[in-house]
């Protein structure tokens, strides 16, 4: 069955850097396009960057400039490199696919707090 793991969440001080990664199991990754998404505390969970399985990427524009969506098929892992982390950027971040239905990592904190 499909199954996501996300991992690489914590507490960072403004302006610092986060490596967040999914790993996917249960399907043909390359096959897929993969996501992260985000959910702050009383908001509703929000796109934050997409990457095709052809390796075109696209991002909220909240974070276009600082976060890095790339994938390696050789690992069926995808990573979100975030830079310049504000404290709006606080809120757990999930990996998302979409084979027949949605699917769900448990999701990795990431607080940005001084």
């Amino acid at each position: 069955q499909v199954q996501l793991v996300e991992s690489g969440g914590g507490l960072v001080q403004p302006g610092g850097s986060l490596r967040l990664s999914c790993a996917a199991s249960g399907f043909t990754f390359s096959n897929y396009d993969m996501s992260w998404y985000r959910q702050a505390p009383g908001n509703q969970r929000e796109l934050v960057a997409r990457i095709t399985n052809a390796d075109h990427t696209n991002y909220a524009d909240s974070v276009k400039g600082r976060f890095t969506i790339s994938r390696d098929n050789a690992k069926n892992t995808v990573y979100l490199q975030m830079n310049s982390l504000k404290p709006e950027d606080t809120a757990v971040y999930y990996c998302n696919v979409f084979r027949f239905r949605y699917y769900w990592g448990q999701g990795t904190q990431v607080t940005i707090s001084s």
